[in-house]
């Protein structure tokens, strides 16, 4: 299939024009990033582990009525998406202490927080995605009072759903970020989970070891990513236990 337009490229993945109008074509690259792009390094079968895990995510959410913009994977590393109006917000629900809410606060990393935290992060690399309220939220236009109740509705159904999938396999969901757009269906508007969901974008620890199974291996020197990365998906069936993921030959 020829390269298509592009029409974004982000830190992780990359946008091309979709085949059919109101469809974008959504790549995985190999690139990992932390603090704010500052640690990059290429970590070879990323892309393709984060393809076939949100799609795994996707897929469940959108079986169990928690809409989101995935159709179809098309091959390893990249996804048919529906195109929406992404809100420039960054969606944080918590329900373990890590990360900034314990340097924040001075909170001990894997307390278990009283109830699930949804936070909001205005999206904006440079300001590095600084946290944000409804306050701001409401008083800039990024979102209405209505589309805030949607979001938190959606963040936490989707917090049930990982956290449910993920303690079968033994794993914990200590925290997790999500993208919410817009789509109209004539004058109708709805939200729906967009961008990805992936070891990329949530804290996960083993329940019985601690060990973490996300990108906080690569933050903090912890060993192999791909490693960690493949274990999730060993244990989600996404991938046969023999699997070797490798960097495959692109065909343009």
């Amino acid at each position: 299939m020829a390269r298509r337009t592009k029409i974004y490229e982000g830190k992780a993945k990359i946008m091309y024009e979709g085949p059919e109008p109101g469809t974008i074509v959504q790549y995985f690259k190999d690139d990992a990033t932390a603090f704010n792009a500052e640690k990059k390094a290429v970590i070879e079968g990323k892309g393709v582990l984060n393809n076939r895990l949100s799609e795994y995510f996707m897929t469940g959410l959108n079986l169990v009525g928690v809409p989101t913009h995935f159709i179809r994977r098309l091959n390893m590393r990249e996804q048919l998406v529906r195109s929406c109006e992404i809100i420039p917000l960054e969606v944080i629900v918590r329900n373990f202490a890590a990360g900034s809410l314990s340097k924040r606060l001075g909170i001990e990393e894997g307390t278990q927080l009283p109830r699930p935290i949804v936070e909001y992060c205005y999206k904006d690399d440079a300001l590095g995605d600084p946290l944000v309220s409804e306050e701001h939220i409401a008083a800039f236009g990024w979102a209405s009072p209505q589309d805030m109740d949607d979001v938190l509705s959606l963040a936490l159904r989707v917090n049930d759903f990982l956290t449910g999938v993920m303690y079968g396999v033994g794993i914990r969901v200590v925290d997790f970020k999500i993208e919410i757009g817009r789509v109209y269906d004539g004058d109708f508007q709805r939200l729906i989970v967009a961008d990805e969901i992936s070891p990329d974008s949530c804290r996960l620890w083993d329940i019985e070891t601690g060990q973490k199974l996300d990108k906080d291996v690569f933050r903090r020197d912890l060993g192999s990513l791909t490693d960690a990365y493949s274990e999730v998906a060993r244990r989600l069936g996404v991938m046969p236990k023999n699997t070797q993921v490798t960097k495959p030959t692109l065909i343009n």
